[in-house]
């Protein structure tokens, strides 16, 4: 317990530092992060903490993901929901069956990890994403743009690995027939909806009951993690429990004026929303420096560099097949998205804490898993280090106010 105390004591350390010293430079605070770890790795100081998948999912996930969907109003995300759940949904798809293919095709990969390997990465991550556009100061629509949809996207992506794995896993005992997977779907997303709905509820009724701003910033921190649990121990997704658990609370657990009453007192929404601003910034703190830790000892020429060269281009190749075609649909409709903000939600696709914990997660025994999860590093470093990086370029560019 002590070491591991010390442990997160010495990464906060590094957090606090890497934070002065990137807002003195300018430059993406996650990106200084992921620069720190690799640092890390290779100093006498150990940090004794490895990334695994259940840090990811149990400790990093469900405050970040809370976090993010308390700060999006219905009002707004109303507005935009047709693009938004186009380049979620059928967007996810078309971007994890092209990647899949590629990898087939062009690397040679068995068809099962080749498809494996799409689903996991074919989705934007919201930790990567959101922490990109905090660094950079980027608001209004093209950030409700590229939040929303990254969220939903991570839990469509979420869903299919579910879908897939079970399919790769029953291989050679009879594949999941359509009522199978019409079961696990319904399972998998309602129960998580639901899931995160009743805790939200249970929340907001138990604000009801206490003005005190310590104990209402004490329920939505067990209701961030409660939905998340609850979800997982009945087999549903913890990703869109704890998103629908955020969107219900920040309506309506957090709503100053409602027709119905006023669940949260004004001091302590405020508190609140100061909390999960520092929580977030935490959890981010430590899922990146974590990230530069664990690649440092990755051995990236046993896949090789011109496949992973060719797995980065095929994953980029594979967002922009998903933003260009869907966002073209709206055009010349109300809810039509500028060009300039195509290329920003194309490059601003970055991939990071959500592949990694998929891949993570693959069993043992599954074929390739080695190559899946080297390949999944690599493009997780890529886009958070070169994306990130040159971000500020392209806002510039594109003329978009930060």
């Amino acid at each position: 317990m002590n070491d591991l105390l010390t442990s997160m004591i010495d990464l906060m350390i590094v957090a606090i530092a890497v934070a002065l010293i990137a807002r003195k430079l300018r430059l993406p605070y996650t990106v200084g992060l992921v620069a720190a770890g690799i640092g890390l790795a290779f100093s006498p100081v150990h940090t004794g903490v490895v990334l695994t998948r259940n840090i990811i999912f149990e400790i990093i996930l469900p405050p970040l993901l809370f976090e993010a969907a308390l700060n999006i109003r219905w009002k707004d995300l109303k507005q935009d929901a047709l693009p938004v759940l186009t380049l979620a949904i059928p967007g996810t798809l078309i971007s994890a069956i092209f990647i899949a293919v590629a990898a087939h095709v062009l690397l040679k990969w068995p068809l099962q990890p080749a498809v494996m390997f799409g689903v996991l990465i074919a989705a934007t991550d919201p930790v990567a994403v959101i922490a990109m556009f905090k660094d950079n100061g980027v608001h209004g629509r093209l950030r409700l743009l590229v939040e929303s949809e990254s969220l939903l996207n991570d839990g469509v992506a979420a869903v299919l690995f579910a879908l897939v794995l079970a399919w790769v896993q029953a291989s050679g005992q009879g594949h999941p027939g359509p009522v199978q997977v019409a079961g696990l779907l319904s399972v998998t997303v309602g129960g998580g909806i639901i899931s995160g709905a009743v805790c939200a509820g249970v929340a907001i009724i138990l604000l009801r009951r206490t003005a005190d701003h310590l104990v209402e910033s004490a329920v939505t921190t067990v209701l961030a993690y409660g939905s998340f649990m609850l979800a997982v121990r009945f087999n549903c997704s913890g990703v869109l429990a704890t998103v629908t658990a955020g969107l219900l609370m920040g309506n309506i657990g957090l709503a100053s004026a409602r027709s119905w009453g006023v669940f949260m007192s004004d001091k302590g929404r405020e508190f609140t929303l100061a909390l999960w601003d520092f929580l977030a910034f935490i959890a981010n703190s430590f899922v990146f420096l974590l990230i530069g830790v664990t690649v440092a000892g990755i051995s990236f020429g046993v896949l090789g560099y011109p496949a992973l060269a060719v797995i980065i281009l095929v994953v980029l190749a594979g967002r922009a097949l998903t933003i260009y075609p869907l966002c073209s649909l709206f055009q010349h409709t109300a809810k039509s998205v500028p060009m300039r903000f195509q290329h920003v939600l194309w490059w601003g696709g970055l991939r990071g804490a959500l592949g990694l914990a998929l891949a993570l997660s693959l069993p043992q025994g599954l074929l390739m898993r080695n190559q899946v999860l080297i390949a999944t590093f690599g493009v997780v470093v890529f886009s958070v280090v070169v994306q990130g990086l040159t971000m500020p370029v392209l806002l510039k560019l594109l003329k978009i106010k930060i």
